[in-house]
């Protein structure tokens, strides 16, 4: 791809041409419904790359889990439950692979400013556990966050309208790489929330979904984003593939799928752990094959606590599963292509074997 193709789509993207398109779905809400998270934005107008952050200006009970075998992370061990810190101040997603964890110094910065952290005697200290994703395949790879990319997601960061697409850690996003990135297709990032009205509870999720694998809408069992056939007019199938003993292509670390999960209800880390684990099982319905070899899945859970209503975390995690695979195919539907990388809203075709 040129880089004077990525660089003329992505003006486009700064004129607000080529704005995300959100799928149609009635209210399917965002992670901002929950009390006490704010999301923010930086994208990098000069190729398709981008982070996003989340803030608890108030502390968030935090737990993850990573499931792929190539994850590129930060502060994760601080959530084990054996660990001392009981909270974080946010959470960071970026694109840019390892090099893209730059971009937390800028959010630790920011925190820092605004007297947000742990306190250690008269310091704060600022926890901002993060993920990366592997984009650097899509336009000029030198291009990625910063720390001042960071530092302008928070800035961006609000308790409202959450932005869909090309956007933030899914602006280079891809998916459906197993038969090499000629036959990918444009992802993106995504967000969703379910509100239970008997009691207050919510949960929402965000994720950025760069997978090797194909995404599946799991209301319908179908093909949505994935890898094409060589003539592009369909989907391969990469598990029908997979099943008839053809090879594919699957390098290791260049892709993997991020996001958070959040709720209003207070848990502790052991239950926010077991939260990240069972949302998990929202990639697992959306995304075929998820969480290889080639993918660093990492998904974290909060608890803002703003909630007074007590809850079994059991169900909770059955809906942050729930939700995220809303989240997952919102991130496919928003998306818009790229030189080279069609999206699903410029894809209509059922999937082929």
């Amino acid at each position: 791809m040129r880089r004077r193709e990525f660089g003329r789509v992505a003006a486009v993207w700064a004129a607000g041409l080529l704005a995300p398109r959100t799928m149609a779905e009635e209210n399917p809400g965002s992670i901002t419904d929950v009390q006490g998270v704010k999301v923010g934005h930086f994208t990098d107008t000069r190729r398709p790359t981008g982070c996003t952050v989340l803030i608890f200006e108030k502390g968030a009970t935090a737990g993850v889990d990573v499931r792929g075998s190539a994850p590129g992370t930060r502060e994760t061990d601080l959530l084990n439950p054996t660990n001392t810190v009981q909270q974080v101040q946010a959470i960071l997603l970026a694109g840019g692979s390892a090099f893209g964890l730059d971009a937390a110094g800028g959010v630790v910065r920011y925190l820092e400013e605004h007297g947000l952290g742990f306190h250690v005697g008269s310091q704060v200290v600022p926890i901002v556990p993060a993920a990366i994703l592997y984009d650097l395949g899509v336009g000029d790879p030198k291009v990625r966050p910063t720390a001042e990319s960071g530092y302008k997601a928070c800035e961006n960061a609000a308790s409202g309208i959450v932005a869909e697409g090309n956007v933030g850690a899914g602006a280079g996003a891809t998916v459906g790489k197993m038969f090499g990135m000629q036959r990918a297709m444009k992802s993106g990032l995504g967000t969703a929330s379910i509100r239970i009205a008997k009691t207050g509870v919510v949960v929402g999720a965000i994720v950025a979904v760069n997978a090797v694998g194909d995404v599946v809408d799991p209301k319908t069992g179908q093909i949505i984003a994935g890898a094409r056939t060589e003539d592009g007019a369909g989907f391969v199938d990469s598990m029908a593939q997979i099943r008839a003993g053809h090879g594919v292509e699957m390098p290791v670390g260049g892709n993997t799928t991020i996001g958070v999960v959040a709720t209003n209800v207070a848990f502790d880390k052991t239950q926010m752990t077991k939260i990240a684990q069972m949302a998990q099982d929202g990639l697992a319905r959306t995304i075929n094959p998820a969480h290889t070899l080639a993918d660093g899945d990492t998904i974290f859970a909060v608890a803002t606590g703003a909630l007074s209503t007590r809850a079994n975390h059991g169900a909770i995690g059955a809906l942050a599963a729930d939700v995220l695979a809303r989240a997952v195919v919102r991130a496919v539907l928003s998306a818009r292509g790229l030189p080279g990388f069609p999206a699903a809203a410029d894809f209509r075709s059922p999937a082929r074997g």
